[in-house]
């Protein structure tokens, strides 16, 4: 079974992307502007990228640039499910009676998210739907996405697209 690149290892999901060292751009002084430590990391298969400047680490910027391209990940690729997928284990783990429970600054909130998003689209983005399979109530399921600011809003989007009501 395909894994989503947003579930997969720091060094695992690093193997397919390219890693660019930039200067900061902004305030900061003249650190920021001689030294570079700005990071944009990109996936190569998919294009998408997460960058991390505000640091004056370059190690501490590539650890806060994958996150972000995690999260990326997460919102802007989605994975085939079908009726015989079932949540991961790692989905379960974090269910506590039908409450989702992982903060948003947690190493696994990335592929919680992109396995609530690949179910959403797998149900055409029916919260009701999606939360029955991922054996949660849909008011934590949306509560969960709009953790994502970007994720909700790429949601209400997506069910814009299909004629269907936006979720507040």
């Amino acid at each position: 079974m395909f894994q989503h690149p947003a579930s997969q290892s720091d060094l695992t999901l690093l193997k397919n992307c390219s890693v660019k060292r930039t200067r900061g751009s902004g305030p900061g002084g003249q650190h920021r502007n001689k030294v570079e430590t700005a990071i944009v990391i990109t996936h190569l298969p998919t294009g998408i990228s997460g960058q991390a400047s505000e640091a004056r680490s370059q190690n501490k910027n590539k650890t806060v640039a994958v996150g972000r391209l995690k999260t990326n990940l997460a919102i802007g690729f989605r994975t085939q499910k079908s009726l015989e997928s079932a949540p991961s284990e790692q989905w379960n783990s974090r269910l506590k009676k039908r409450k989702i429970e992982v903060s948003q600054k947690h190493p696994d909130f990335p592929a919680l998210l992109a396995e609530a998003l690949d179910f959403l689209h797998f149900h055409d983005f029916n919260p009701a739907a999606t939360a029955q399979r991922l054996d949660c109530s849909t008011s934590q399921l949306i509560k969960f996405i709009k953790n994502s600011p970007q994720a909700f809003a790429m949601m209400n989007s997506q069910r814009k697209s299909l004629g269907l009501k936006k979720i507040i």
